[in-house]
């Protein structure tokens, strides 16, 4: 399961959306095994056994919560939760509240908005997310969009070869570069995206042979 994967299993969610099997759905778009899933709906993985909860040991703890305060609620189960859960939900169906016990990372979001924040859950799929204590979530961001193209990039061109994987970090490597480039004005101010839009056609037909063009002349 990869980020590209997941975002747009988040998108599906939320177009079909089903207040019902929401929790399961979010579970599935992560990858999280269809068995198990069928297991912690028929109750026999959920510990809880108050309605409107979800205990999964080492995965969960979700609440569904109309009449107090998301976040009291949430304070509260994070204080007595006892399955070593990775991550706590609290939410009305309007609001989503959630915590991440490993990193103590914190989610407050409208419930729409989740897919927006879908790197939230990553654990879930396997991807642990980098701890560095100064580093600027814009910088967060752009790693995180660069490794959704690689993604992309290796589903359209299913080349696992050394030199393949080579070029294409290089390539990534210079992608990023021009993106930073802009943000720190070695370029002028959205010079490098300008030039794409400007110089491109909409449906990228050539623009593998203009930044071939432009690499070359940046590295001379």
């Amino acid at each position: 399961m990869n980020i590209a994967q997941i975002e747009l299993n988040l998108q599906k969610l939320f177009s079909t959306f089903n207040k019902e099997s929401f929790i399961y759905d979010l579970l599935l778009a992560y990858g999280l095994p269809k068995a198990s899933i069928t297991r912690l709906k028929k109750g026999n993985l959920n510990l809880s056994k108050i309605e409107g909860e979800i205990s999964w040991k080492k995965k969960l703890f979700f609440k569904e919560e109309y009449s107090n305060d998301l976040h009291l609620t949430i304070s509260e189960i994070s204080k007595s939760i006892k399955h070593n859960e990775r991550f706590i939900i609290a939410t009305d169906y309007e609001t989503l509240l959630a915590i991440d016990t490993k990193t103590d990372d914190k989610l407050d979001c409208t419930l729409t908005d989740l897919p927006k924040y879908y790197d939230f859950f990553l654990p879930w799929a396997g991807m642990e997310k980098a701890q560095h204590a100064n580093e600027n979530p814009a910088d967060v961001k752009a790693a995180e969009r660069m490794a959704k193209l690689f993604d992309e990039i290796k589903k359209d061109n299913p080349d696992d070869s050394p030199e393949f994987i080579h070029s294409l970090n290089v390539f990534l490597s210079r992608l990023l570069f021009c993106f930073f480039a802009e943000d720190t004005h070695i370029f002028e101010e959205s010079q490098f995206t300008n030039a794409i839009e400007s110089h491109t056609q909409v449906d990228g037909s050539d623009l593998n042979t203009y930044l071939d063009t432009l690499f070359t002349v940046l590295n001379t």
